[in-house]
């Protein structure tokens, strides 16, 4: 058997690989792929040491002979770095994000097309067909392009504009189809059938879901350099879970895929559990998992605006997707509302710096879902894939305050002008803005309550890390509300409260407690009646936040 061959996943013949195969020579079936001789003595983590930062390290476990033939311009090795204060939000210290937004056009479908054309190059194939929701549209344009090779590129309408542009730009032949994504990936199917020419077929193509695997090799080799607690030093590791938007399932069936052939070859000693989110306007897998079914039912109308997301018919990719992870890491496929995923998106933003698109917001979405069921352990070491072209955010996202107006004509500029600037913009709707006071003795914590304070445009925000700074900076400017940690050195948030409650004009300031800390029936006892609001760190988010300051601000007590 040559290093690599293609399986039947029915009746398991064995037969070279070629991109125009669309099925098992042996028994008709449209379902096979690559395998490769495994030997656990043959592969070992100095291997792809030295390859290139790239996807092309792991060519050995690709499905080529000659993949330098394809112009790689880094495709692949994308940056897996810890999401601290999303992390601390969620109450999950060991929370990765894998920013598939790094690769050439933005997405891990960089990862697809790059494969894919290599192949096709390998098979002197110069001409191919592909239907997308937008990012792989894109992706595949973009290889296409430095290949010299031509794409037909059959887009639904529901595609952003944008997206259509960009695919136009790099000289591929759109044709948009005025219907579902179902729909078009049949026109574009018989289109390629009639003119003999090699039609991405998703998780049925080899390339395409053999490129997904690359992912799971880049994060066991990634997480193998943070030196995890509980995890050897210098051999690969395995997250506890993988988190990732799901429409077609080829990203989460590569992923799992690359994770068994490193088990099997003895890289990695487990396979994660998998956390596949799907938009709840069209998440048939979601439904036929909850229902405990192997085959899903499709959605024949899909009710969402993440249009990436829309593949109503996953056919037997959900089967395989189901039994793979029943048979490996386990995990769960989940859906989260259009409303969810903005939030996810708004929140990425603001507390980690990240734009991403609506597609990616979704996991992120199923992440926050999952963390506050307990579904994911706060020892869990997690990695969520943030992969997507990002988008212009659309303003209806953005809260009123996302902006302030001012006029030249309004200010009489003095002799100095930068003062006479500033003075004019710390001057905008003061009226309108409310104190908030944060005492907490970890800066993380006080960074990350001030960061969401401060992102709605209607708080001004001070610290204090200890009760005696906290009590000097009260005397010098009443806050309107004061927002306080209980555990703290010197002196506790009780003993602090004490102190506030028994003096004017700090008496009556509304005070809302974060904190960690699990309370006795005693301790509760000495809040009663004197707190507005009790908040645990890591269950809240934003909008609860929020919701409880004004809520504590538009009391008299």
């Amino acid at each position: 058997m040559p290093s690599f061959a293609a399986k039947c996943l029915d009746c398991e013949a064995h037969t070279p690989y070629h991109p125009l195969t669309n099925s098992c020579p042996e028994c008709g079936s449209e379902w096979m792929e690559a395998c490769y001789d495994l030997d656990a003595g043959k592969f070992r983590d100095a291997t792809f040491s030295d390859g290139p930062a790239s996807l092309w390290r792991y060519s050995e476990l690709l499905p080529l002979h000659n993949p330098s033939q394809y112009p790689s311009i880094g495709e692949g090795w994308t940056p897996l770095f810890p999401a601290h204060q999303l992390g601390m939000l969620l109450g999950l210290p060991n929370l990765y994000i894998k920013d598939e937004r790094q690769n050439p056009t933005g997405s891990f479908k960089d990862r697809q097309a790059a494969v894919t054309v290599a192949a096709l190059l390998e098979h002197n194939i110069n001409e191919a067909v592909i239907c997308s929701t937008g990012n792989v549209a894109i992706a595949f344009s973009a290889a296409f392009a430095r290949a010299g090779l031509k794409l037909w590129a059959f887009i639904t309408s529901l595609v952003p504009p944008d997206k259509m542009h960009e695919v136009a730009i790099y000289g591929s032949q759109v044709i948009k189809v005025t219907g579902t994504y179902d729909q078009a990936k049949k026109l574009a199917a018989q289109f390629s059938l009639e003119r003999g020419l090699f039609l991405d077929r998703g998780v049925r193509s080899i390339t395409a879901l053999e490129s997904m695997k690359t992912i799971a090799f880049e994060i066991a080799e990634q997480l193998s350099s943070l030196q995890l607690p509980t995890r050897k030093p210098s051999t690969w590791s395995s997250p506890d879970w993988y988190i990732q938007a799901v429409s077609g399932a080829i990203g989460p069936l590569g992923v799992i895929k690359g994770f068994q052939e490193m088990h099997v070859a003895g890289l990695v000693d487990k396979i994660p559990a998998l956390a596949c989110i799907q938009s709840a306007g069209c998440a048939p897998m979601a439904k036929a998992w909850e229902a405990d079914l192997d085959v899903a039912e499709p959605v024949l109308s899909p009710k969402t605006h993440i249009t990436t997301l829309t593949t109503g018919d996953p056919g037997r990719a959900y089967t395989l997707l189901r039994q793979r992870m029943l048979e490996a890491g386990g995990g769960t496929i989940d859906s989260v509302s259009d409303e969810d995923a903005f939030r996810a998106l708004s929140l990425v933003a603001k507390v980690e710096g990240l734009s991403i698109e609506p597609a990616a917001a979704v996991a992120f979405a199923g992440l926050i879902k999952l963390a506050r069921q307990g579904v994911i352990h706060p020892d869990d070491v997690v990695v969520i894939n943030c992969s997507g072209h990002t988008m212009p955010v659309e303003s209806h996202l953005l809260g009123p305050a996302w902006s302030k107006d001012i006029s030249v004509d309004d200010f009489a500029f003095p002799s100095h002008p930068r003062e006479g600037i500033v003075a004019a913009l710390t001057q905008i709707d003061q009226t309108q803005m409310r104190n908030v006071l944060i005492i907490d003795d970890q800066a993380d914590a006080r960074r990350l309550i001030r960061r969401l304070l401060e992102a709605q445009g209607t708080f001004l925000v001070d610290e204090a890390e200890s009760g005696p700074i906290a009590l000097q900076l009260v005397k010098q400017s009443v806050p309107d509300l004061i927002i306080l940690d209980l555990m703290m050195p010197e002196m506790d948030g009780f003993a602090l409260l004490d102190l506030l409650r028994a003096q004017m004009p700090t008496h009556d300031i509304p005070i809302v407690v974060v904190t960690a800390k699990e309370l006795t029936s005693v301790e509760w006892k000495r809040l009663d009646g004197r707190i507005e609001q009790l908040m645990t760190k890591g269950d809240f988010f934003v909008e609860e936040l929020v919701e409880e300051i004004e809520n504590a601000l538009s009391q008299e007590r």
